[in-house]
């Protein structure tokens, strides 16, 4: 395995799903009113939860696939036509709707724990984001250097996640609302890539090509 290439690969994927700065306007929605200290207590909770709930499915990933009898082909396909509609609603400027719903927004600016939900979930580590991670965990499937590399880089986006959100309020002053568009459409169409050889792989795999 080139495991630079896995590093870079796995990095671009699950960093363009979690996507933390088109994130950002809905972070800035619901702490609008909260202190400074608030806000980081959100922020250290919320990037807390995403990187639990992603490690945990790596780790459990390959036991559901045993537990639910299905093939990681068959998974990779699925996971890929997810990923692809993510990708489409991304391209076209809009949130999708596997990570916040109109409902989960309402609801979350009467919570006090909004650093859980939604942030934390479904919003950072939504189906997408874990099933990414999923996949990706089956191809480092008994290679440790690899495994090691897929949790280091879960830790590293988690901690850019942190810094994005901290630095919340600058970034949407200095992009706006156009570049943080622009960017989730740049991200979109790198996941539609990633997307697409996900299928193929399955494909390949399911059929043995």
């Amino acid at each position: 395995m080139d495991y630079l290439t896995f590093a870079i690969s796995s990095f671009a994927a699950i960093f363009a799903i979690v996507d933390p700065l088109t994130a950002i306007p809905f972070f800035l929605a619901l702490t609008e009113n909260f202190s400074k200290n608030e806000k980081y207590r959100v922020i250290l909770r919320s990037t807390t939860v995403a990187i639990a709930i992603l490690l945990v499915f790596a780790l459990i990933g390959k036991y559901i696939f045993l537990i639910l009898n299905f093939t990681t082909g068959a998974f990779k396909i699925a996971g890929g036509i997810i990923l692809f509609m993510v990708a489409m609603d991304m391209i076209h400027g809009e949130r999708s709707k596997t990570k916040l719903t109109e409902k989960d927004r309402d609801e979350a600016l009467s919570r006090e724990e909004v650093g859980v939900v939604p942030l934390g979930i479904p919003l950072l580590a939504g189906p997408g984001a874990i099933t990414t991670v999923m996949i990706y965990m089956s191809y480092a499937s008994g290679n440790a250097p690899a495994i090691m590399i897929l949790f280091g880089t879960i830790l590293f986006i988690g901690a850019l996640t942190y810094i994005i959100f901290s630095l919340a309020g600058s970034i949407y002053r200095i992009a706006g609302r156009t570049g943080i568009l622009v960017f989730s459409r740049v991200m979109g169409l790198l996941l539609a890539a990633i997307s697409i050889q996900f299928i193929i792989d399955g494909i390949l795999l399911s059929f043995k090509i």
